[in-house]
């Protein structure tokens, strides 16, 4: 098995995160610092530990489904932030990590697990899962501008990839625009917003896939259901 991928099942965070943790040299295999992306491991032989402490395969695998407040950040260690939204699930006894992030400022889903490949195929572009946010948003954009979104901005440099944006109504010198994305680059639908001359006031993820946030109260979670957790399995 990768280190990487060992590291994600064992519940420390995804596998895009544990990648990380390897090239900044906080990861250790029976006691050698190991740099080195796709270094396999046994794990039935070897100890891995990152940041000095052993880490071991989860058996269970768990997945809940968060309505994030604003107000709450996504990582799970922030010496800046006292709001973690690992203090909204102290319940879960198993060791779990958000998938994918929400900025500070933004609420609504956001799932959680301890399972790396799940992690993995929500985050990666390649599996194009669409991600649906309802934006309160500056101003009223026009249909050229709504074409823009859709079609792709530059922001950071790089032009994103297709969007789907529709216009739900206004609210009186806003708008309340709906944004779907598969790409997860950092604070994507604030930049792009910005980028047309329509900042963003406020904004809320509504579902990922087929995942709905349906009936959860904000800052409360929930077990995905067998088919939703069967759904994900089946990307």
């Amino acid at each position: 098995m990768r280190l990487q991928k060992y590291i994600a099942n064992a519940g420390v965070t995804s596998r895009r995160k544990a990648e990380e943790l390897i090239l900044q040299g906080r990861v250790r295999v029976n006691g050698i610092l190991v740099k080195e992306l796709g270094t396999r491991v046994d794990p039935s032989k070897d100890v891995i530990t990152v940041d000095g402490k052993e880490i071991k395969l989860e058996e269970g695998k768990v997945y809940i489904l968060l309505n994030k407040p604003e107000g709450y950040v996504t990582s799970l260690k922030d010496p800046h932030n006292d709001k973690l939204v690992l203090d909204l699930v102290k319940d879960v006894k198993e060791r779990i990590f958000p998938v994918g992030r929400l900025d500070k400022d933004t609420s609504g889903l956001l799932i959680m697990t301890n399972d790396g490949d799940i992690a993995y195929k929500l985050t990666h572009p390649r599996y194009k899962i669409w991600k649906k946010y309802i934006a309160l948003v500056k101003g009223c954009p026009d249909s050229n501008t709504i074409d823009k979104l859709q079609n792709g901005v530059i922001i950071d440099g790089r032009k994103t990839s297709k969007a789907h944006v529709k216009l739900i109504r206004r609210q009186g010198r806003n708008s309340v625009l709906e944004i779907s994305i598969y790409e997860g680059r950092n604070r994507q639908i604030r930049k792009m917003c910005k980028y047309v001359g329509h900042p963003v006031v406020k904004l809320k993820r509504i579902s990922i896939g087929n995942i709905k946030l349906n009936g959860v109260e904000e800052g409360k979670w929930r077990y995905l259901t067998k088919e939703e957790v069967e759904y994900l399995k089946n990307i």
